[in-house]
């Protein structure tokens, strides 16, 4: 590879970081307009997200742990759910001592309704990738998540990072 096609393809993976970047900086405003579509506030949006996307039964508990508050808080934002029709209490499938919380069939369609515009066009700008692109795309978008999880999944680290900083700043 010459010099010129090297500056040109750090260039791209420098830009392609920025794009990443942005688009992680969207998500908060995103995820604030879904809540006021919905009617419900950015926690309650997180845990309605949380329990529809789950395949796992979780409890009051488990669902405060999950969103990073006390078990008296996320019992409150469950009784304020269940009041306005988006959660409901039902026994745990395996273990008749506990309970858990899922999400009613109108908080799913609240939700979708919610995100329609959004999937639509998304959907559009998928629609006009070939396939040999949309593969790439694939790859890197679930590498990045990966990378996304691990980091997510990786408390309590400071200091300087083992590599050097380098990709979305």
């Amino acid at each position: 590879m010459n010099e010129s096609s090297t500056s040109d393809l750090h260039e791209a993976h420098y830009l392609i970081g920025q794009a990443l970047r942005a688009l992680l900086g969207l998500a908060p405003d995103v995820h604030a307009v879904l809540a006021r579509r919905v009617g419900v506030g950015i926690t309650d949006l997180t845990a309605l997200d949380r329990l529809t996307s789950s395949d796992q039964p979780m409890g009051v508990v488990e669902l405060g742990d999950s969103l990073g508050i006390r078990s008296a808080s996320a019992t409150v934002l469950v009784d304020r759910l269940v009041a306005a029709g988006h959660l409901q209490r039902a026994p745990h499938p395996t273990d008749g001592r506990r309970r858990i919380v899922r999400a009613t069939g109108s908080a799913h369609d609240d939700m979708l309704d919610a995100l329609r515009p959004l999937i639509a066009g998304i959907n559009r700008v998928t629609e006009q990738l070939d396939a040999d692109t949309s593969r790439a795309v694939l790859a890197y978008l679930n590498d990045v998540c990966a990378v996304l999880r691990d980091f997510a999944q990786t408390p309590g680290q400071t200091g300087p990072a083992s590599a050097p900083a380098e990709g979305p700043t």
